[in-house]
């Protein structure tokens, strides 16, 4: 009942038109956004795996710097997470941001898998770009960074990118979690973050975004019970020892994030666009897999950019130091 209840919310949600006061795209205004907002320096291809990637049968799509380990870099690796619903088309769907995040030299794999929550297809897509990394006839064999990987999910797939941190033993370093859905949408215990397996956690970081709009699926805070969690609780409950930034996006909803960045005309999928998704979430990638010390000062408990980005930020919570 639940779980039907569920999918009716979610459809109605979907469907509605944008609100006119929500037009404004969450274009960046300070400089540390504005500089990861922009396309990184490489160029980008796209291809599809062969072969199965992950335990439940699905292909991946890989998007990756054309000129893969040009002067000797070698790149760090994404894992991204579908949210409930987008196969067999994702992650063609969330396709503007996965090649945004490949300018900037990162290789992103994206299983096909539409149920992501338990988090193991993450694993196993991370497992398979090492094994890539190893394999002579892969044109990734020695181009990757293998110890440096992050993950990103949205809706259920945010929930799969913090299990599959959670339970990989140490493979990721980060995750991303975009419009985490609060419990009354899980369909089960086993695709749903509970904040009791998040008190666990002893290694890794954790960004939590959400859009403003997106009240009813990504609530900021509580809004009925209390174990329907919110973004703020998902914070709170993750440990102090774990670097942890939570910040709302003025505007968007559940679905902005698919944005190509601007919403297509005469479709009421999304409000804002994708804008708002791209600086600080690579900001935040640059930082934890490629040092960028920007990227840190961005997040910072004291004097962070995004916590002086008034304009499109807001319910910022940090313990970056």
């Amino acid at each position: 009942m639940r779980k039907a209840f569920a999918a009716i919310i979610a459809t109605t949600l979907v469907m509605v038109a944008p609100s006119a006061g929500l037009a404004a795209p969450n274009l960046p205004t300070k400089p540390i956004e504005q500089k990861y907002y922009a396309d990184g320096t490489w160029a980008v291809s796209q291809t599809v795996t062969a072969a199965n990637c992950d335990s439940k049968g699905s292909v991946c799509d890989i998007y990756y710097p054309t000129n893969l380990g040009a002067g000797g870099f070698q790149h760090p690796v994404i894992v991204w997470a579908n949210g409930s619903g987008t196969s067999p088309i994702a992650p063609a769907t969330y396709a503007f941001v996965l090649r945004h995040f490949a300018s900037w030299g990162f290789v992103v794999i994206a299983t096909r898998d539409g149920t992501t929550g338990e988090g193991q297809t993450v694993i196993d897509s991370a497992n398979y770009m090492k094994a890539r990394n190893l394999d002579s006839g892969s044109v990734f064999y020695n181009k990757l960074d293998t110890t440096k990987i992050g993950s990103i999910g949205h809706s259920q797939g945010a929930t799969g990118a913090i299990n599959g941190m959670l339970k990989s033993t140490g493979i990721f370093r980060t995750a991303i979690a975009i419009e985490i859905a609060q419990q009354a949408f899980c369909s089960s215990t086993t695709n749903c973050l509970q904040t009791a397996t998040l008190t666990g956690a002893t290694s890794g970081s954790i960004f939590y975004i959400a859009g403003s709009s997106d009240g009813l699926i990504s609530p900021d805070t509580q809004w009925l019970g209390s174990q329907l969690n919110s973004n703020t609780a998902y914070y709170n409950a993750t440990p102090a020892a774990l670097n942890k930034v939570k910040a709302i996006l003025k505007g968007p909803n559940h679905n902005d994030v698919q944005g190509t960045p601007n919403c297509p005309s005469g479709l009421g999928f999304c409000s804002n666009g994708a804008h708002g998704y791209l600086g600080y979430p690579t900001a935040w990638m640059m930082w934890q897999l490629q040092g960028a010390a920007d990227g840190q000062q961005a997040f910072k408990a004291s004097g962070g950019e995004i916590f002086t980005e008034t304009a499109n930020w807001q319910s910022v919570l940090s313990n970056v130091p």
